[in-house]
């Protein structure tokens, strides 16, 4: 009889939209802490990739609730009881994100929604403000750029957490959890769900995900 170890074959865990999505996410927020901090002309390719991240992130909502299996919301994001189970060691990580790990997916994607939309009203007191800035009046703009600022900081530190968790994964528990995320693939039993989509609706979604964008921070301000 074979044993589970036996049965592992490489799964495709996260498909290319999470890959793409994820990927692309590290990029943009890289861009935004950096031109953030150069200020100046940089700034014009601030507010751009701040629009991207507001594409990401509603691309990534909405694949939560159609994606593979592994992507989806309801199968991966848990109560504080199968939390503590897991911290605990009472149950395994499972195939997709662990219990602490989709706390800190839901974290991530709620603090860069913040800081996408809240930039929508921010301005820099110089040259640039946000689509919505002159709608809500100065001091409301003003108050707003201060959260977005200040969320900033709450970025960095989830960041810094997720970084520590890859190399504890790493170094600790002997777990690679990058190179899943650029394959798309881990060692599993075969019995795993997968539940792959339709070739067509990732690029559908990101189709209309990014005309709706456009609508936001050009056509409907105006």
């Amino acid at each position: 009889m074979n044993s589970p170890e036996t049965n592992l074959r490489p799964q495709l865990i996260w498909d290319w939209p999470i890959r793409v999505f994820h990927w692309s996410l590290v990029l943009a927020v890289t861009i935004l802490f950096v031109t953030g901090k150069l200020g100046g002309n940089w700034m014009e390719w601030h507010k751009r990739t701040g629009y991207l991240v507001i594409g990401l992130i509603i691309f990534r909502v909405v694949w939560g609730f159609v994606g593979g299996h592994h992507a989806r919301f309801a199968n991966f994001v848990r109560g504080p009881k199968d939390i503590m189970d897991y911290v605990r060691d009472k149950v395994g990580a499972g195939a997709g994100h662990n219990p602490l790990g989709a706390l800190s997916v839901i974290a991530m994607l709620a603090v860069l929604a913040f800081q996408a939309g809240s930039g929508l009203f921010a301005n820099d007191d110089i040259m640039l403000e946000g689509p919505y800035a002159s709608m809500v009046g100065k001091e409301m703009s003003d108050w707003l750029t201060k959260l977005h600022k200040l969320n900033s900081n709450i970025i960095l530190g989830l960041v810094g957490l997720h970084i520590a968790a890859i190399a504890f994964y790493f170094f600790r528990k002997k777990t690679n959890l990058i190179m899943p995320m650029l394959t798309g693939k881990k060692m599993l039993p075969s019995s795993v769900p997968v539940n792959e989509r339709p070739a067509w609706l990732a690029p559908a979604i990101i189709f209309l995900v990014a005309g709706a964008v456009y609508l936001l921070v050009y056509r409907w301000p105006s």
